[in-house]
C-alpha cells in the first residue's frame, strides 16, 4: 500500500518502505503527537524518534529490540513516556545538547549540529534548529536511491515553522535555520515528518516562504 502519513490516535501506523530503512509512523495522545520507528533493513536495529506518550502504544510498535531514543527537542509532549521505553528496552537516550538538560530522563548521547547518527547501516544528519526551544534538532536521510527525508519535530510543519509565541527574535532564528538548513540545501522531493498532523514536502511549502516571513509566523 503507498505511505500516506495520516494516522490518527489509537488508529493503525503507517509504513514506509524504503531501500535500505523502513519508517513506520504512530501517532500517540494526548496531544496527538507523531512517534516515528526507523528499521535499518540490512542490520534490523531501530531507532525511535520522540517517545511521546502511551508507552505500551509504542512498545507494541518496536518490541525489545530498540537501540535508541532520539527526543526532537526538550517539550515534555515529546519525551513523556520515554521513562517507560527506555526502562522496558534498555534503549539509548539521544538529543539535542542544549534541550537535553531540561529533559527528565538522563540523556547518554547529546548531539550537535552536523553530527550523523547511525541506525544500523543507515545514517542521520542532526541539524539544529532554534527557536521553536533553544536546542531543538531535526535528522536528515538522505536517500542514497531516492529523495531526502526530514523528521522535524516541532521546527516544520505543513504551513509554517513552529510556534515561537510572538517572540519576533525566536521566529527569525527559526525561519532562518529551517531556510539555510532545509529550504536552501535540500530539494523539492525533500519529505516532511512533522511532531504533530500530516507530512508535506519541502515542493509544497518553498513558494510561501517569503509569506511566513512576512506574517512572522
Amino acid at each position: 500500500m503507498t505511505y500516506h502519513g495520516a494516522v490518527k490516535v489509537g488508529g493503525p501506523p503507517d509504513v514506509r518502505e524504503l531501500a535500505h530503512l523502513i519508517i513506520t509512523k504512530i501517532a500517540v495522545g494526548p496531544h496527538d503527537n507523531n512517534a516515528y520507528l526507523l528499521r535499518c533493513r540490512a542490520t534490523d536495529e531501530q531507532l525511535l524518534i520522540d517517545a511521546a506518550a502511551d508507552a505500551p502504544v509504542l512498545l507494541e510498535t518496536v518490541g525489545p529490540q530498540l537501540a535508541t531514543v532520539v527526543t526532537t527537542h526538550r517539550h515534555h509532549d515529546h519525551w513523556g513516556a520515554l521513562a517507560a521505553v527506555v526502562e522496558a528496552t534498555g534503549a539509548r537516550t539521544a538529543a539535542g545538547r542544549i534541550d537535553a538538560e531540561a529533559v527528565d530522563v538522563p540523556t547518554a548521547l547529546p548531539l550537535d549540529d552536523g553530527d550523523v547518527l547511525k541506525v544500523g547501516q543507515v545514517e542521520l544528519t542532526v541539524r539544529q534548529l532554534t527557536g521553536h526551544t533553544p536546542g531543538a534538532i531535526v535528522l536528515v536521510y538522505d536517500d542514497p536511491q531516492g529523495h531526502p527525508h526530514v523528521f522535524t519535530g516541532d521546527c516544520l510543519f505543513p504551513g509554517g515553522v513552529g510556534n515561537t509565541w510572538g517572540d519576533p527574535a525566536a521566529f527569525d532564528t527559526l525561519y532562518r535555520d529551517v531556510t539555510e538548513k532545509l529550504f536552501d540545501v535540500l530539494p523539492d522531493e525533500t519529505w516532511i515528518y512533522p511532531g504533530h498532523g500530516n507530512d508535506t514536502t519541502l515542493g509544497a511549502e518553498r513558494p510561501h516562504l517569503p509569506e511566513w516571513r512576512a506574517r512572522g509566523w
